[in-house]
């Protein structure tokens, strides 16, 4: 079993996350609809989101208030969106 890790991210727009995993895959995860509950309402602020962080011990991205999402569901994200991997965003 292969476990998937996050090794890089950026913030490219409200709700929106740029990622690079450990098995090469890369693109823009939308995370609008997912940001409801006491841990996620935060994150609906603009300002509050972009600080989204790796957090190298468990693989993911985090934010100051303890809310993460497991790397395997942002990995589904991706690639459930159209099949294909995003282009690196420019810097």
């Amino acid at each position: 079993m292969t476990f998937i890790h996050v090794r890089e991210v950026r913030v490219v727009g409200p709700c929106q996350l740029w990622l690079r995993f450990s098995d090469g895959a890369h693109g823009t995860v939308e995370l609008a609809g997912e940001l409801w509950g006491e841990v996620f309402e935060p994150l609906k602020d603009p300002v509050f989101f972009a600080r989204a962080a790796l957090d190298e011990n468990a693989y993911t991205v985090c934010w100051p208030n303890g809310a993460d999402f497991a790397p395997e569901f942002l990995r589904e994200r991706l690639s459930g969106r159209s099949g294909q991997v995003a282009e690196r965003p420019a810097p």
